[in-house]
């Protein structure tokens, strides 16, 4: 793929245009989220790139979120939809789980994400490292050297600035991560406890994560064991079958359960019996982020168990956010800011095909009429006489020239309607796209 040629210096840049589609934990169940990873991503940058009308392409994939940037023309995303699917060897039914994003909304999300305020976790930093080394392989492999560049270094730097200049970063806590304090406070070394994740959701991927990056050994549970099976293959974990988890609670301390069950899976009489029939148990702890609550509310009353709901966790994660609300309003008042920059800059772009071929064409006229002079006068080019007039030339181009064609400039990048004064200018000088 190396050498490929891209189209932002051309006159035919008005044809491309950005565009993402992504899917991410937001619309997917983390254990879904895998299957629409690449395993092989060169093969998947060359089929993409290989299609008619595609210049630019970016692929970022996260335990989170697999997204693809492109620039290219427009009504083409369809057929990168079936080349995603063909590719990552997945069903057309998975189409509800992908958002698709054209022209400024891309560079917006990806200025949101840059910036930590798309992440699971608000002003988690692991996310701009990750679009940095995506970012750097495809301009490494030559994916993207133009407009998407372009587009991702103004976004890395943003991000980078709002982490700097705002407290967005310091303090961010989810109700898994916090659900993990909280188990860390209770016991004096939780690295030496068994502990059970109930469910593979969203709230069961960030304590995964959390504990993972304690280095803490932990088992997954989940209704289908393939489903336990793919959560652990992206988040870690040991997958355990979902009867012998119910049954083995009398070797679990701490039971996190994130699940949608209409009914209590952790009840009274379960943990009652276990913490009677272990008498070495020093204390079992376990937390209901379920909603509708899948634990049994009486546990509580159970010697040596402490039973902590999402509704007490969501109370201090609550008082958390309150604190970076004001945070999260400057990073999205600098993200606006930015994001009109860059929209000027691209508008500015798009218009210098048009000045650069206007000049060219005055100066193809310059010069005709220079050399009919010339040859009237018996000046011959090479002669002091001829330089006299071919510099009397350039300086009467220029000055007619330069600031209407500035004004131009500035124009397109102060105006919404830069079309529209695309047209007019292109009328007035008869220019043609080629």
């Amino acid at each position: 793929m190396s050498g490929r040629r891209l189209l932002i210096n051309s006159s035919s840049f008005s044809n491309l245009e950005f565009f993402n589609l992504r899917t991410t934990y937001k619309t997917t169940p983390i254990h879904k989220l895998e299957t629409f990873t690449f395993a092989d991503i060169d093969f998947a940058y060359e089929q993409l790139l290989g299609q008619e009308g595609v210049s630019e392409c970016v692929i970022l994939q996260t335990c989170n979120r697999v997204e693809i940037y492109l620039v290219m023309e427009k009504s083409r995303e369809s057929k990168i939809l079936d080349l995603w699917f063909e590719i990552a060897k997945i069903s057309s039914e998975s189409i509800k789980y992908v958002e698709i994003n054209e022209g400024k909304k891309v560079i917006t999300h990806l200025l949101r994400l840059a910036s930590g305020l798309e992440s699971l976790v608000v002003g988690e930093s692991q996310i701009l490292g990750q679009i940095k080394r995506a970012y750097e392989y495809a301009k490494r492999h030559d994916y993207c050297n133009s407009s998407l560049a372009l587009a991702f270094d103004r976004a890395i730097k943003t991000g980078t600035k709002i982490r700097n200049q705002t407290g967005l970063s310091k303090g961010s806590v989810s109700v898994g991560s916090m659900a993990v304090n909280l188990a860390e406070e209770y016991f004096d070394d939780l690295s030496t406890k068994k502990i059970l994740i109930i469910g593979t959701g969203e709230a069961a991927s960030l304590i995964a994560k959390s504990l993972r990056r304690r280095n803490i050994e932990f088992y997954v549970a989940s209704r289908t064991f393939e489903r336990a099976k793919a959560f652990v293959s992206t988040v870690g974990g040991t997958p355990i079958e979902f009867e012998k988890a119910l049954l083995t609670f009398d070797n679990i301390d701490v039971i996190f359960v994130s699940t949608t069950a209409p009914y209590y899976l952790v009840t009274y009489d379960r943990i009652s019996k276990c913490m009677s029939e272990s008498a070495h148990k020093s204390g079992m702890m376990i937390f209901d982020l379920s909603n509708p609550r899948t634990v049994d509310d009486r546990i509580a009353s159970i010697h040596k168990v402490k039973l902590v709901n999402i509704d007490q966790i969501s109370e201090i994660v609550e008082r958390n956010l309150i604190h970076r609300k004001q945070e999260i309003r400057l990073a999205e008042s600098m993200l606006d800011f930015e994001m009109q920059s860059i929209d000027n800059l691209f508008r500015k772009i798009k218009a210098e095909p048009l000045v650069v071929s206007v000049f060219k064409k005055v100066d193809e006229l310059r010069e005709k009429e220079l050399l009919k002079t010339a040859r009237r006068l018996n000046i011959h080019p090479g002669t002091k006489e001829f330089g006299v007039i071919e510099q009397l030339s350039h300086a009467i181009v220029e000055g007619i020239m330069s600031t209407p064609m500035n004004n131009f400039r500035k124009e397109i990048g102060n105006n919404e309607t830069n079309e529209d004064i695309l047209k007019v200018v292109t009328r007035i000088f008869n220019y043609e796209s080629k």
